[in-house]
Order: C-alpha cells, then sequence, then structure tokens
C-alpha cells in the first residue's frame, strides 16, 4: 500500500497498518466496543486499559477555549484522569500533565529557518490549550524544534542545534511564565563550551522560566535507519530527576525505553513522572509501544507519559539503512500514538496515529506510595543479587553462571 494510501485508510482513527493489522491497544478497543455489547465493552475495556483503582479511566472536561483551539487547527484533543485512593495522613497530590506530538511544518527543503518558526507557530495553539486548560507540565516530542533528520547520515541538518538557552528555550520560557507551567523541551543542543559537540538533549524549564537542568540520551539506536551516532552520542548526565513545583520528573528520551535498567535508575532517585519524548516508526517499533512504558511504570511505581511525533518526513537526497533495502527518501511513518501508563497497570487511550494532539491527564502522585506498599517490588527487589551480577559481568574474565546436564555431552558408549 502506497504511503497516501494507507494515510487515507482510516476510519474514525482506527488504525490499520499496511499488513491490515490493528495499531496500538486503544484502535483494537475502538474497533472491538463499536461492535460489542455493552458488557462485553467493559470487559475489554478492563483488559486493553486496565482499571484505575477499580475503576475505568475517566474522562476529564476541558475549557470551551481548549476545545475551540483544537476544532481551528485541527489537533486532536483528549484527557483523562486517574485517582488514588483517598489517605488519612496525606491530602491528594493531583498534578494535571500535558504531551503533544505534532508533525513538521514545511517541507524539509524549506530553508531551515522558515522550518523551525513554522513549528514554532504550529505549536502555539496546542500550548495555548493546554496552558488555558491548567496543564501543570507540558513534555514536547523527541527533537520537537526540527525535522528528525538524523538517520540521513547528513551533517547539515547540525545547523538545528541550539545552545541549552537557545532560540527554542526562550520560545517556550515565554510560555512557562505565562500559564506558571513546567516544560520539557527534548532538543539538540549544541555544547558551545565542549568543542561544540552535539547532544539530544531535554531541557527542564521551570514554571517562572527559570532553567532547572538539562538530561542527554542515554542509549543511541543502531537499529534500521536510526543510527544516530553520526550526530551524537550516549549522553553523560546519568539518571537525574528534577524535583519541580509540582512533583519529581524525569525524561527517558526514545530509544532508552527499551532498556530496563534505564527505567530502574529514573525510580531509584524518586522519580513519580517518567516522560519518554520518542521519534519512533510503525515497521520497526509499533508493537512495543503500547507495551514497555506501561511495564515501566508498573515495575517501578511511577507514572509515565508516552510521546512519539506524527506523520512521514521526507527528504530531499535517498539514503540506505546498511539493511540491504533500497535507498528511499523517508524513514516510515511517525504513528504518534502519545498515551499515559499508570503504576497500577492503568493507561489513557491514545491519541491520533495521524494528526497532531494534546493528550491531558490529571494524576494523584499519591498513587505512587500506594502501589509501593501494596507491591513491595522495592522491598523484595533484591538488588545486592544483581549488583554482584553486573560488577562481575564487566569484568574481563566473566563466565556466565551455567549449569550444565552432566549426561547432555556424555559419549554414547
Amino acid at each position: 500500500m502506497e504511503r497516501n494510501q494507507e494515510e487515507n485508510n482510516h476510519v474514525e482513527e482506527i488504525s490499520i497498518s499496511k499488513d491490515g493489522s490493528i495499531c496500538g491497544y486503544e484502535s483494537l478497543h475502538h474497533l472491538l466496543c463499536a461492535n460489542l455489547k455493552p458488557h462485553l465493552f467493559k470487559e475489554v475495556s478492563r483488559l486493553l486499559l486496565g482499571m484505575n483503582c477499580g475503576r475505568a479511566i475517566e474522562h476529564v472536561d476541558l475549557p470551551e477555549f481548549a476545545k475551540a483551539l483544537s476544532s481551528e487547527h485541527d489537533f486532536d484533543l483528549q484527557a483523562f484522569c486517574f485517582g488514588a485512593d483517598k489517605e488519612l495522613l496525606r491530602q491528594p497530590r493531583v498534578v494535571r500533565v500535558g504531551l503533544i506530538q505534532n508533525s513538521i511544518a514545511l517541507p524539509t527543503t524549506a530553508p531551515f529557518l522558515d522550518q523551525k518558526r513554522a513549528i514554532f507557530q504550529k505549536l502555539k495553539p496546542m500550548i495555548d490549550a493546554a496552558g488555558s486548560s491548567g496543564v501543570n507540565i507540558l513534555c514536547l516530542q523527541e527533537a520537537w524544534m526540527m525535522p528528525f533528520a538524523f538517520c540521513t547520515r547528513e551533517k547539515r541538518w547540525c545547523e538545528f542545534a541550539e545552545h541549552v538557552d537557545g532560540e527554542s528555550t526562550q520560545f517556550l520560557q515565554e510560555y512557562a511564565r505565562k500559564y506558571n507551567m513546567v516544560i520539557i523541551s527534548p532538543i539538540l543542543e549544541r555544547d558551545v563550551n565542549h568543542g561544540e559537540t552535539l547532544w539530544n538533549t531535554a531541557i527542564i524549564i521551570g514554571n517562572h522560566g527559570n532553567i532547572i537542568g538539562k538530561h542527554r540520551k542515554n542509549h543511541i539506536p543502531r537499529v534500521g535507519d536510526f543510527n544516530e551516532s553520526t550526530y551524537y552520542m550516549e549522553g553523560n548526565t546519568g539518571h537525574p530527576v528534577f524535583e519541580t513545583a509540582y512533583g519529581k520528573i524525569a525524561v527517558n528520551i526514545c530509544y532508552g525505553r527499551h532498556h530496563p535498567l534505564n527505567w530502574l535508575a529514573f525510580g531509584l532517585n524518586g522519580a513519580e513522572i517518567v516522560f519518554n519524548p520518542s521519534a519512533t516508526v510503525g515497521e520497526l517499533s509499533e508493537p512495543m509501544w503500547p507495551i514497555e512504558a506501561r511495564n515501566a511504570a508498573i515495575a517501578n511505581s511511577y507514572f509515565v507519559g508516552s510521546i512519539n511525533r506524527v506523520g512521514t518526513e521526507n527528504f530531499p537526497n535517498p539514503f540506505t539503512s546498511g539493511d540491504g533495502k533500497p535507498q528511499h527518501t523517508d524513514f516510515g511513518h511517525f504513528y504518534g500514538s502519545s498515551h499515559f501508563s499508570a503504576p497500577d497497570a492503568s493507561c489513557t487511550p491514545s491519541l491520533s496515529r495521524y494528526k497532531d494532539g494534546l493528550l491531558i491527564s490529571d494524576m494523584d502522585l499519591n498513587l505512587c506510595r500506594q502501589l509501593k506498599d501494596k507491591w513491595g517490588f522495592r522491598m523484595t527487589a533484591r538488588y545486592e543479587l544483581y549488583g554482584d551480577l553486573l560488577a562481575n559481568y564487566l569484568k574481563p574474565d566473566f563466565e556466565p553462571q551455567v549449569i550444565c546436564d552432566p549426561l547432555l555431552h556424555k559419549k554414547s558408549s
């Protein structure tokens, strides 16, 4: 199926991939429930989206102004609520969190500055919708201020790189101050103090417009088209957790979601919400997308916000992947489908697979400790076992602990 045909072959956001499969839990949820009786609808919803404190995830009504912006600028707008059990000694700690997914605004052949400024203009109404809806923490997608050109291996795209307090940060700082909102801004960073080295970096902007800190992408992919080490290498900032006015947050950038220890480290450092700003395509990772973040939220007793860009980005010069496939000018379809996952295994439906979107969720951070108390994962984790194993694994003379059946290699008499 050609790409333009694929993008037209969806009805009411039910996602049909090239091979005819249903894409994502939320799409399967919509498709099945449209043909099920009410009692079966509830059961399908329970299995696919989970139950939050024994109840289905609830929708949240948003201000008319936000709805009008969504209609006028044609972006998907959804809002939900994660609750927690009432406690006797603590008040609820409810924060409102937002995720923005978007396509690029101009062709990749347009002048670079025009491309960046057009993305700024595209995001303005979505950020305004978030701010007017009372969002406390807002996260954008990976490298939101540019096309995802890192797999072309052309160095001219390095021109999009910015200093931490560059144009994109300054653009968002105004909104942070205007709406009293923490904003996570993943950019291509140029470190002018260290030889103009490039990094894939998330900048955390405080609700007063100040820069709280930054985190650099820990794990760099070398799979398919995604060989990003042409531009930047593994980050050097560890696993920082940022204590903001609204809670303790962390950022696990894109490919880091495939590494369970990466998720674990943010949890060990006390994160209550971990954001996963991404740029990933359907053929490569879509079956994993609804699973990995949800597993991380469960295993680490925190909330996860998963953001993926949307659309197909075509580049002027063909490139190859080193996998034997013909040269091509795009990475495939960035499938959006941004969503939230909670520590009790519940999750929201996803945003559109094809459209720009803003997803908002209220979440009571008390749920994090309640799930730690319930399951005792930290208490039963036996970290010393794995610490010893990893320490030994890093040694050159490491030998795997394999006990062989003594009869397995015995010569027959």
